[in-house]
């Protein structure tokens, strides 16, 4: 089983060798098989040699971010909407025969993503709760840009089952260098949301369903030649997840990672790897809301344990690595938005890839997604009414 770094809060077990507040790095007790232990969530000391400026705002509520081969931002808003973005100007996309989006507790146009080969195919992706207050599920949607409007809209995909409720739809996407996508769907929500008798939740340990999933694609939207979970669906890539809100993959060397939404406490980062179980709601640091345990087992057989943990929870949304030149002293490290935490977090990670500090750059509001621009410097988006988009730069 893997180690992981742990972010705890004040009620930290005895058992556990606690780092210096001081350093606030990340550090294993002493021990084989000994349990790693953090700081505290909410604590990370604030990054230095940054500034963060507005570029543009006046958005409701924006979800995902992107660019386009001409340089031009995209950006979805939840209750519906797609926007190109110049310099300080926005310009809203026309969507022709675009699906009617489900725009209810957490659902909504979630994540945008441009297929590689976009100069040649004009194709862009989204992903949209659809249905209604009483069937609902995650559906991925593709398009064709060109200038401000998008035609030929196809459904490609939609996750099974359908649920009740507004509650933990994921959802991001991630191009592999295959051309292929992995595709982030959550759990289906929190008791007392049931399906077939039983908590939703438990559908993340179920292979032969797509909720707390990540799921990969081909550009059509179809399953892969090969399956990655033995006897599960073929498109299943991973699975034990919560709520995934945050994915990106490492291009230099393809590795995927994740953050996802815990219940009270017991957020995670991870690294997505094909056919492995991680654990939720089997295996975890969360706690009911209510706040009894959701599960007396933090680590179990089989099953991933997370590289980072967060309690009390940040509510991780959108995750980046940095690969540019403008900061060359971040170069490799992680970027994570916090939805409570209202910062980005700056995630060090050493060369074996474990995680060894966290910093925070404070934004001030509700962090939806964190993405590298072309130009090197990093891009946030506020989620918010009026949200803004803001660059990371010195």
């Amino acid at each position: 089983m893997k180690c992981f770094s742990l972010c705890l809060g004040s009620t930290i077990l005895a058992a556990l060798t606690i780092v210096s507040c001081g350093s606030h790095s990340v550090s294993e007790s002493a021990g084989s098989g000994a349990v790693p232990a953090g700081v505290d969530g909410d604590k990370a000391p604030e990054a230095k040699g940054y500034k963060v400026d507005l570029v543009v705002e006046g958005f409701d509520r924006p979800w995902g971010l992107t660019w386009l081969p001409d340089g031009r931002m995209l950006l979805t808003t939840k209750s519906g909407g797609v926007y190109t973005v110049t310099g300080d100007t926005s310009t809203p996309v026309e969507l022709v025969g675009f699906p009617e989006v489900y725009d209810g507790g957490q659902g909504g146009l979630m994540d945008v993503a441009v297929h590689p080969d976009f100069a040649k195919n004009g194709w862009v992706y989204f992903t949209a709760s659809t249905g209604s207050g009483q069937a609902n599920h995650t559906t991925l949607i593709r398009g064709k840009l060109t200038g401000n409007r998008l035609t030929e809209v196809k459904t490609l995909f939609e996750v099974t089952p359908l649920k009740n409720g507004g509650q933990h739809f994921g959802s991001r996407i991630v191009w592999r260098k295959d051309k292929t996508m992995l595709l982030a769907i959550g759990d289906g929500g929190n008791p007392p949301t049931k399906l077939d008798g039983e908590w939703i939740r438990n559908n993340a340990q179920n292979t032969q369903n797509h909720l707390g999933k990540v799921l990969h694609l081909t550009e059509e939207g179809k399953p892969p030649a090969k399956a990655a979970v033995s006897g599960g669906r073929p498109e299943i890539y991973s699975y034990g997840h919560r709520n995934i809100q945050g994915m990106c993959i490492d291009p230099r060397d393809g590795t995927v990672y994740a953050t996802e939404h815990g219940a009270r406490g017991g957020d995670e980062l991870n690294k997505i790897e094909a056919g492995k179980n991680y654990g939720w709601p089997k295996a975890t640091y969360s706690k009911e809301y209510s706040g009894p345990e959701i599960s007396p087992d933090r680590s179990l057989p089989g099953m991933v344990d997370p590289m980072l943990i967060w309690t009390p929870s940040k509510a991780p949304s959108g995750l980046a690595i940095y690969t540019g030149d403008k900061f060359p002293e971040w170069k490799g490290n992680l970027f994570s938005g916090g939805l409570v935490t209202r910062d980005v977090r700056r995630i060090v990670l050493d060369k074996s890839g474990k995680v060894t500090s966290q910093e925070s750059i404070k934004i001030g509001a509700r962090v939806r997604d964190v993405r590298q621009g072309p130009d090197g410097w990093l891009y946030v988006i506020t989620d918010e009414p009026g949200g803004r988009v803001l660059r990371i730069s010195r």
